[in-house]
């Protein structure tokens, strides 16, 4: 089932969500609602609170990239990297920072760049609640990061200078306000 994606400005997108239990229920047919929603609105990353669900839960899935010249040198590694995180924990990031151009679902239309570590390490469970504690680099190490901020309550424009968050305000507002040209289903904020 595809399930609208929360615009900015709603509330859940600001809070620290809650781990998930064992024995959550539904929690595999959310897994494969939250891949759907993902793969309708193409996007490679999607978090709980941007479907309306304040739980550590995330997914990630850069396969499309690998078909990109740009990340032709790491194509191999992004062709099957399609990852469930739960409960996940960020254990360290480290390396030179880079600057890459974001961009969100629920914060359709406004890219910008942002500066993240380039090497994560995670503890996190799987589908099957297994425990792993992985360490990433590149873009899997940048798409991480940025669910990952989502079940915190950050989005990327947390990251942006002073002067680029008055320069995209006004957007901003807009989208919270239902002024956004989107083709894949939205709630905006009441």
């Amino acid at each position: 089932m595809i399930l609208p994606i929360r615009a900015f400005g709603d509330a859940i997108l600001r809070k620290r969500c809650h781990e998930v239990t064992k024995d959550e229920p539904g929690l595999q047919e959310l897994i494969d609602n939250m891949f759907e929603t993902m793969d309708s609105a193409h996007g490679i990353g999607l978090a709980a609170p941007q479907i309306g669900m304040d739980i550590r839960l995330f997914i990630v899935d850069l396969s499309p990239l690998a078909e990109d010249e740009d990340y032709a040198d790491i194509a191999e590694e992004l062709q099957d990297f399609k990852k469930v995180f739960i409960n996940a924990k960020m254990l360290e990031e480290s390396g030179e920072e880079w600057k890459f151009n974001e961009g969100c679902l629920s914060i359709p239309d406004i890219r910008e760049d942002v500066k993240r570590k380039e090497t994560i390490t995670i503890e996190y469970y799987d589908e099957n609640f297994v425990k792993h504690t992985d360490t990433f680099s590149d873009m899997r190490a940048r798409v991480i990061q940025h669910e990952y901020d989502h079940i915190e309550g950050i989005l990327f424009t947390d990251h942006l200078s002073s002067l680029k968050k008055k320069l995209v305000k006004g957007k901003l507002q807009k989208i919270s306000q239902g002024e956004v040209s989107i083709t894949y289903k939205m709630r905006f904020p009441k």
